[in-house]
């Protein structure tokens, strides 16, 4: 039998067409017009493809009323209805190099020929405004509203730090309208829903609800008080003066009118060139200080674009390319707790899992009680989650608008979930509570095991968050193998083949795995094999530990864990003082004085060597065997380039790990500090640099990129120092 159908569609087809429409539709109101949307992005981009496919199946349903013929939304009725001087046209998009490929194979099958070059810039996800100049002053702000009437919304325009209310420089046309993106900065965005927090009014969603809704308020006072920013990104109308041959040309005329125009755009001569610069994006899509979603593709010549023309929504000449969703909805189960090597206890949202840039996501960190407040999520909240590639993921905020009452807040925890003991502030106005129980805490002597056997510190292979979990935790009639970690290198395949351990998840702070048959928590034998035998992994773990007794005293420094002492300063300690007993018995400004350390770090560490069961940690490891000096001056790996020059490294090197990198200087004769200081000869600066980066900005300190730093390790400082950006000191 032939599926049921009407005028040639099948029905199933035309049920899921209408209900597709009033998704779309209902989606568009609620984002365009009311500004508070309650589906991601991702959720919208779906509904809208599939149309696409079933129109595409079945031309039929493709009438000037389907969603896929429309630009943006109806207007409502809280402003005036204005017409723009020129249709603001909605762009197709690609999604993948295939889509991307495709679109310029059509518009040089049209053009008759290749179409280049191209102009690429980035696509930000603000609010579409068109802006008329009548005789070089401001005359009237429009949002994009359906395409062809949009909102007057001039009062609030004009209070935006940036948009010129008289134009400047030679040949103003008498009559301009220019089209832009108003969006608000991510750092001013979430400053600002602290404040709504704060004032117990609810945060927006995301930087661009943010900035529409800022442009839309009926008050431009309150306009006035928030941050909003524009940049423009096209012209609607040019009249009264010489009309630019091509885009490029529009943004620098543009640019001398004191219109905010970005410097990040890029005119490239073909496919290739357009691929690079989507790639290049795709990998900074979070240095520029606005949110982007994509990139959108022009042909540059103004003669080709009016050969190509428009569909009955979008131009033929452009497109937007749309990187992979990093932000989605889902629903907020739960908010646990879990406890770090430090002590310090951490918020973690559960929710229902849910695939967001590439990976499924269940949990994510919400830091401390006071994050949670600020953000306003409540426990059962559908909420807006984002993974930026390979971040781990966070929450925004809440969708307030799907609030049933049903929702309840959070409540911190005051005791330890595993220990039971006490939480506490370390010291007045700090941010993160604590379980004070180092010593005998499970959580935190399960993740300095972990700690300690990282490659950062004793590189115990085989001794990871599973094997931790399991040398630490005691599960009913079983005490703990591992009760601090002056146990470690006691440790015999005795005392490992009876552990039976519960799993836990160590990107969750320790929470415990559930086994999805039984819904119980996993437990798994580490160390045995199922005759009782020694396993594989046992033999491994202490073989390696066996290793880990000939490292250098400065992993050793790392594996116990104090306050503040990572690889660098580990290092700057060793390399001075060359002994365990030597640093155990320095003065506070004995350790100060040594490079990168500091007074407050020399106090950490004092105070740490002055607690007893930290003292045992140290000599049961030495009378294990464990090495505590580093005896006379290594013998040098090579030419001594770098010696006499003192380094600080930090960011994300491609070819390097902070630790391979510092190895590299040292090999060499230079030495690593933590912090940077007016004795700093070079800081090498890699990806998401942060505050060493700022400081060696104003302390004047030469600053290498990686390339740079390959040409320190080749041809030495004096090379370095030709290709270092050296800033002017502040002050």
């Amino acid at each position: 039998m032939s599926e049921p159908n009407v005028g040639g569609v099948p029905v199933a087809a035309l049920e899921r067409h209408a209900e597709l429409s009033k998704l779309v539709e209902d989606a568009r109101v609620r984002y365009y017009v009311e500004d508070r949307p309650t589906v991601s992005d991702a959720e919208f981009d779906g509904w809208f493809q599939e149309l696409l496919a079933l129109e595409e199946r079945h031309p039929e349903l493709q009438t000037p009323d389907s969603p896929t013929q429309k630009v943006g939304a109806a207007v409502s009725g809280d402003f005036a209805k204005v017409q723009h001087l020129a249709p603001m046209e909605s762009l197709d998009n690609a999604f993948d190099a295939e889509g991307m490929s495709g679109w310029q194979a059509r518009a040089a099958r049209l053009a008759e020929r290749e179409p280049g070059p191209y102009l690429c810039e980035l696509k930000i996800d603000g609010l579409a405004v068109a802006l008329v100049y009548r005789d070089g002053r401001l005359d009237r702000a429009a949002t994009r509203g359906d395409g062809r009437t949009g909102e007057d919304v001039t009062a609030n325009v004009r209070t935006i730090k940036g948009v010129p209310h008289r134009l400047t420089g030679a040949d103003v046309p008498s009559l301009i309208e220019v089209r832009g993106e108003v969006y608000i900065p991510v750092a001013d965005f979430e400053k600002l829903n602290e404040q709504l927090v704060e004032q117990g009014k609810p945060p927006f969603a995301n930087p661009r609800n943010c900035a529409a809704g800022t442009l839309r308020q009926k008050d431009s006072r309150i306009t006035a008080q928030r941050p909003l920013r524009m940049l423009v990104h096209g012209i609607g109308l040019w009249e009264g003066s010489a009309v630019p041959k091509a885009q490029s040309e529009v943004y620098d005329r543009l640019r001398e009118f004191g219109l905010p125009v970005s410097d990040l755009y890029r005119v490239v001569p073909d496919l290739d060139g357009i691929n690079g610069y989507i790639e290049h994006y795709r990998e900074h899509r979070h240095d520029p200080a606005y949110e982007i979603d994509g990139v959108v593709v022009k042909v540059d010549d103004f003669r080709l674009q009016r050969e190509l023309g428009s569909t009955s929504r979008a131009p033929r000449w452009a497109i937007a390319f749309k990187y992979p969703p990093e932000e989605v909805n889902t629903k907020l189960l739960d908010i646990q707790v879990g406890v770090g090597r430090t002590g310090r206890v951490t918020p973690f949202a559960v929710m229902k899992p849910i695939v967001v840039a590439g990976s499924t996501v269940e949990r994510a960190t919400l830091h401390n009680a006071a994050v949670v407040v600020k953000k306003g999520v409540l426990i059962g909240d559908t909420v807006v989650l984002r993974k930026a590639g390979d971040v781990i993921p966070e929450i925004v905020g809440p969708v307030a608008d799907l609030r049933d009452g049903s929702e309840r807040e959070f409540v911190m925890p005051t005791h330890c979930p595993e220990c039971g003991t006490e939480l506490a502030y370390e010291r007045e106005g700090d941010a993160d509570l604590r379980c004070p129980n180092a010593r005998s805490c499970p959580a935190q002597i399960r993740e300095r095991l972990f700690f300690a056997a990282g490659r950062n510190a004793l590189d115990i292979d085989g001794l990871g968050y599973v094997a931790a979990t399991a040398l630490s935790q005691p599960i009913p009639s079983q005490e703990p193998v591992v009760r601090t970690e002056a146990d470690l290198f006691d440790l015999t395949l005795d005392k490992l083949i009876p552990i039976r351990s519960v799993v836990r998840d160590q990107e969750m702070g320790g929470l415990p795995k559930i086994d999805p048959k039984t819904g119980e928590e996993k437990v798994v034998s580490f160390f045995s094999n199922v005759s009782g035998e020694p396993s594989q992994n046992a033999r491994k773990v202490l073989d390696e530990l066996d290793k880990a007794k000939q490292v250098p005293l400065w992993r050793v420094l790392v594996a116990l864990s104090i306050r503040h002492i990572g690889p660098p300063t580990a290092q700057a300690l060793a390399g001075e003082l060359r002994s365990i007993d030597t640093i155990m018995n320095a003065s506070v400004e004995e350790l100060a004085a040594v490079e990168g350390i500091g007074p407050r770090v020399a106090a950490t560490i004092k105070e740490w060597f002055e607690v007893d069961w930290h003292r045992e940690i140290v000599e049961r490891w030495r009378a294990a065997g464990v090495r505590m000096a580093d005896e006379g001056v290594p013998a040098p790996k090579g030419p001594q380039t770098l010696e006499g020059l003192t380094f600080v490294v930090t960011g994300t090197l491609a070819g390097y790990t902070r630790d391979a990198a510092g190895e590299a200087i040292s090999q060499r004769g230079g030495k690593v500090a933590g912090s940077v200081s007016k004795k700093t000869s070079f800081l090498v600066a890699g990806e998401n640099a942060g505050s060493k980066y700022d400081k060696a900005v104003g302390l004047g300190v030469p600053i290498l990129d990686e390339a740079g730093f390959e040409t320190l390790l080749n041809e030495g400082p004096e090379a370095a120092g030709r290709v270092a950006v050296t800033p002017e000191a502040e002050g």
